[in-house]
């Protein structure tokens, strides 16, 4: 069994792991889900370094674990991988991609005010939430925390190569594992095009899996623990 780090995406608290948590408890590991400064204490001022801080506390206190980066958290996931290649056992990437060198981390959207707030569900019909029903979409988007903007537009730093060799698995929920395999083949993904290990996992869910479909994350995560 093992120790599970696990990093939400934007606008997401810790807690929105907690019903993978539990799952992932009763299939014997020890889930980690990450504090993540900016989002857990609601601070406006924090940045990208200081939340890559938080995920490496993590995974200094774990056991040689697997990190699970949800969306633009994936990027955060790799990131971990990059400052602690000997320690982190695999890094599982869901609904998301590693943000390359010098790029920023999720300048997605307008940022208002010092932070990115969410921007309402428009840009996400269809494939992304055709699996949540009204009152999840409204909870979400009640308890949604912006995004401050030193996180949004912090620029991702990728310096220790031996991250390669870390074994990588792309959770695929609102597109397929094919289009994945297209994304990296045509270079579009090229921190996974130079990844020596990369699986793929088809998740039949969109793009918040942890919300709407706990127990079958958590049964994919524990079912492709390498």
């Amino acid at each position: 069994m093992a120790d599970v780090v696990l990093i939400a995406g934007l606008w997401m608290e810790a807690s929105s792991w907690d019903d993978v948590a539990r799952e992932l408890e009763g299939l014997g590991h020890r889930p980690i889900p990450v504090r993540l400064p900016g989002a857990d204490d609601r601070s406006t001022s924090a940045t990208l370094e200081d939340q890559l801080a938080a995920v490496l506390e993590a995974v200094d206190s774990a056991d040689h674990p697997v990190v699970v980066g949800h969306s633009a958290a994936a990027s955060l996931a790799w990131m971990a991988a990059d400052r602690r290649p000997d320690d982190v056992r695999q890094v599982m990437l869901v609904g998301g991609f590693p943000t390359p060198d010098g790029q920023p981390y999720a300048d997605f959207f307008d940022i208002e005010d010092g932070v990115m707030p969410f921007p309402g569900w428009g840009p996400f019909e269809g494939p992304d939430s055709d699996d949540m029903d009204e009152a999840t979409k409204q909870r979400f988007a009640e308890s949604a925390v912006p995004v401050p903007a030193g996180v949004a537009t912090g620029v991702v730093e990728l310096t220790d190569e031996r991250r390669y060799s870390v074994p990588a698995t792309l959770v695929c929920p609102e597109f397929s594992p094919d289009d994945a395999r297209e994304w990296i083949a045509a270079g579009d993904l090229p921190e996974l095009s130079r990844a020596q290990r990369v699986d793929f996992v088809d998740l039949d869910s969109g793009h918040w899996p942890m919300l709407t479909c706990p127990d079958v994350m958590a049964r994919a995560i524990h079912d492709n623990i390498v």
